[in-house]
């Protein structure tokens, strides 16, 4: 059987917006077993997506060791850089899909985009070499969850970097007006996050036990997200959990901006994207001057229009719902 070996070794966020070139690649090559490149934490997700028979677990594209038979087909979905490239030479495939790279002039792909939607530019990158895909094509099947928290208010509080965390007393003064409101809140983000969120609902006056941050894997925190109200986050991979599972969206971004990574427009309806039209360093180590330019009122107001919409959209379903 021929491999398809695919490198996407970044986070949670990156590896959604591949789904769909991934589902144009398994369309392209149903005979083929599919391998998959990528940090061992999104194994989780890697099974929901249902296009990839096999994970290589590697942090980093340099630390990919390709120790099969030469792949018939590698696929770089990482990105330019030239480590990612000579990852994919080195294992001998016989042809080569990616970008074009520094120090490989053999590799005569597409010029790398900065400014393109991430989902576009992997599309468009099959598309350079006649594979189809479909860009709606993000969708995935909720996990099962263990604890139903159904039409919950997740307040996601984490960044991949601190130039994309929102301010935790800003997340407080949300919290607390939802909480007013009478909803049900939780408060997600990654283990290292556990003491910011914990701080978010003290703030808050959210008990304790709301604090999700740390206690959840991938599979929890996406049963989580598949089912909640509403999720409310910064430019993150839950951001891109909530529209793979049709999960309405507060979305704050800053400093990179949306038309890079937000939903994709199709889907604007189901999600309200913050943005205060300031580029930055997203890797910076303070938060974004952009993002903080998003206040809570403006948050504040965004969440009870989504709340609207879903409550509207809810109460519709009962009247209308067959019986008998």
């Amino acid at each position: 059987m021929s491999v398809v070996l695919v490198l996407q070794a970044r986070g949670l966020g990156e590896l959604l917006a591949a789904v769909p070139a991934l589902r144009a690649l398994r369309r392209a090559e149903p005979q083929s077993r599919i391998v998959l490149a990528a940090p061992h934490r999104l194994t989780q997700i890697v099974d929901l997506i249902s296009s990839v028979d096999e994970l290589v677990a590697i942090a980093d594209p340099a630390a990919l060791i390709w120790d099969g038979p030469a792949p018939e087909l590698a696929v770089n979905l990482h990105g330019p850089d030239g480590a990612s490239a000579r990852a994919l030479a080195d294992t001998g495939a016989a042809r080569i899909i990616g970008h074009r790279a520094p120090g490989l002039p053999k590799l005569a792909g597409p010029r790398w985009d900065p400014d393109a939607h991430v989902v576009d530019r992997w599309c468009k990158l099959l598309e350079s070499e006649g594979i189809a895909a479909d860009r709606r094509n993000l969708g995935l099947v909720p996990p099962v969850a263990s604890i139903s928290r159904r039409d919950c208010v997740v307040v996601h509080i984490g960044a991949g970097a601190p130039a994309r965390r929102w301010p935790p007393e800003r997340f407080a003064a949300v919290v607390r007006h939802l909480l007013v409101l009478g909803r049900d809140v939780v408060v997600t983000g990654d283990p290292f996050e556990r003491d910011i969120a914990r701080q978010v609902a003290a703030q808050a006056g959210l008990p304790d036990d709301r604090v999700l941050a740390g206690r959840q894997n991938l599979t929890d925190l996406a049963a989580t997200v598949a089912e909640a109200a509403l999720v409310i986050s910064g430019d993150t991979g839950v951001a891109h959990l909530a529209t793979a599972f049709g999960t309405r969206t507060v979305v704050l971004f800053g400093p990179t901006p949306p038309r890079r990574g937000g939903p994709p427009a199709h889907l604007l309806g189901r999600h309200a994207v913050l943005w205060a039209g300031q580029v930055g360093d997203p890797e910076g180590r303070s938060p974004d001057p952009g993002l903080l330019r998003i206040g809570v009122p403006e948050v504040v107001a965004a969440v009870d229009a989504q709340l609207d919409k879903q409550d509207w959209a809810e109460s519709s379903r009962t009247r209308y719902r067959r019986v008998g």
